[in-house]
C-alpha cells in the first residue's frame, strides 16, 4: 500500500470512528433530553461542530440516523422474544422487552416526533406493532383476549399504556422497576374478555 493509500485509509477509519462516536453520543443525549443542542452532542462525542456537520448536514438528519439505528437495535431485542405458546404469556414477555427498549431510549421518541415526518415514524413502528397484532389475533382465537373491540384500537391502547408508563417514570410517579408489572397488568386487564354474568 502506498503512502497516499495509507493516508486515505486512515482518514476513512477516523471518519467511521467519529460517526460512531457522534451516533453514540446523540443516542445517549437525546434519550435524556429531546431538545439537546448540536453543540452538546458534539461535546459529548469529543468532536467539534464542524466535524459533526461534516457527517450530518442537519440536526434532523442526525436524529433520523439515530432513530434508524435505534430501531434496528430494538428490533434485534424484540425479535429475540419467544412468542410461541400461550398468547397471553407471550404478550407478557413481549411487553417486558418493549418496556426495556422504551425505557432505554427514553425521550428519543419525543425528539423523533419533533423532526421526522409522521409516515417515517409510522414505518419505524410497523414491524414491532405487527408482532403485537399477530399475538392479539392469536389470543382472540384462543379465547384469551376480547373480540368485541377492533384490533387497531387494542394496539393503540397498548401503545398508549407503554408511552404513558414512560411519562409516569419521567415524572417520578412510579419507578422504572415498577413499570413492567404495571404495564403487563394494565394491558392484560384491558384485553381480557368481559366477565360473563348469569341472568336472573
Amino acid at each position: 500500500m502506498s503512502a497516499v493509500q495509507e493516508k486515505g485509509s486512515a482518514k476513512r477509519a477516523d471518519a467511521r470512528k467519529n460517526i460512531e462516536a457522534i451516533l453514540d453520543a446523540a443516542t445517549e443525549c437525546l434519550a435524556r433530553d429531546p431538545d439537546v443542542s448540536i453543540s452538546e452532542i458534539a461535546k459529548a462525542a469529543g468532536v467539534g461542530r464542524v466535524t459533526l456537520y461534516g457527517h450530518f448536514e442537519s440536526r434532523a438528519a442526525l436524529v433520523a440516523d439515530v432513530v434508524e439505528r435505534v430501531m434496528a437495535q430494538s428490533e434485534s431485542v424484540l425479535g429475540a422474544v419467544d412468542t410461541t405458546g400461550d398468547a397471553e404469556d407471550a404478550l407478557a414477555r413481549l411487553l417486558d422487552a418493549t418496556w426495556e427498549v422504551t425505557h432505554r431510549y427514553g425521550a428519543l421518541v419525543v425528539a423523533a416526533e419533533q423532526v421526522l415526518p409522521a409516515e417515517q415514524l409510522r414505518q419505524a413502528h410497523q414491524q414491532p406493532m405487527l408482532r403485537v397484532q399477530q399475538l392479539i389475533r392469536r389470543g382472540r382465537r384462543q379465547g384469551s383476549f376480547r373480540k368485541d373491540m377492533p384490533v387497531a384500537w387494542q394496539l393503540s391502547t397498548i401503545q398508549a399504556i407503554v408511552h404513558g408508563a414512560s411519562a409516569a417514570v419521567h415524572r417520578g410517579e412510579v419507578t422504572a422497576a415498577q413499570a413492567p408489572a404495571l404495564i403487563r397488568g394494565t394491558v392484560l386487564a384491558a384485553l381480557a374478555p368481559p366477565a360473563v354474568t348469569s341472568g336472573r
